[in-house]
């Protein structure tokens, strides 16, 4: 029930934002996904999408989804040598963007909720509520099309414990609407 209504109260925020926003875009990344601390899987792939709302200059909120396919770990017991499955990661949710800089190169740190499902081969699939946090760069070269690169560290809350990923990404966003600046014919 909390995790429920945390992603619907979630769901409302940024509803209000997209109605109040001044630049809606979209965006895909990759990049790497590494567990911390974590021996049930090792580095592996990340992939996903974001639509980030600008509410102002400062201030944005992004919405995203992602994906993970973790690696596999070999695991020896005496002389027999087996793998277990590294799992699948998908999640989404939304991060809050604090940008500074210039609108051609800024610095942002950031914060988020989501929810996150880990699926692993042989095992009960794991399904909570997890918290994002990190820093990007971002640069437009255009003035409609934007790169960022981010450091993430993502940790997913289970029931006694948490399992923590860190991400190293790169993605590219376009702006697909845009509201006039107040006072531009």
């Amino acid at each position: 029930m909390h995790k429920t209504l945390t992603l619907a109260l979630l769901a409302l925020v940024t509803i209000a934002g997209v109605a109040a926003a001044a630049d809606i875009g979209v965006g895909a990344y990759g990049g790497v996904n590494i567990p911390v601390l974590n021996d049930l899987s090792e580095q592996g792939s990340e992939f996903g999408a974001r639509v980030p709302v600008n509410l102002s200059s400062m201030f944005t909120v992004e919405p995203w989804y992602g994906s993970s396919s973790l690696g596999d770990v070999d695991e020896t017991f005496g002389s027999t040598t087996y793998t277990r499955d590294g799992g699948d990661l998908t999640s989404y949710g939304a991060n809050v963007l604090f940008t500074f800089g210039k609108p051609s190169f800024d610095i942002f740190p950031f914060a988020g909720i989501g929810s996150y499902k880990i699926e692993r081969e042989g095992a009960e699939d794991i399904s909570d509520m997890g918290w994002s946090f990190g820093l990007g760069l971002g640069f437009a070269p255009m003035p409609k099309l934007g790169f960022n690169v981010r450091g993430e560290l993502d940790m997913v809350v289970t029931d006694e414990t948490s399992q923590k990923f860190a991400k190293v990404t790169a993605g590219v966003t376009y702006t697909i609407f845009s509201t006039p600046a107040p006072g531009t014919p």
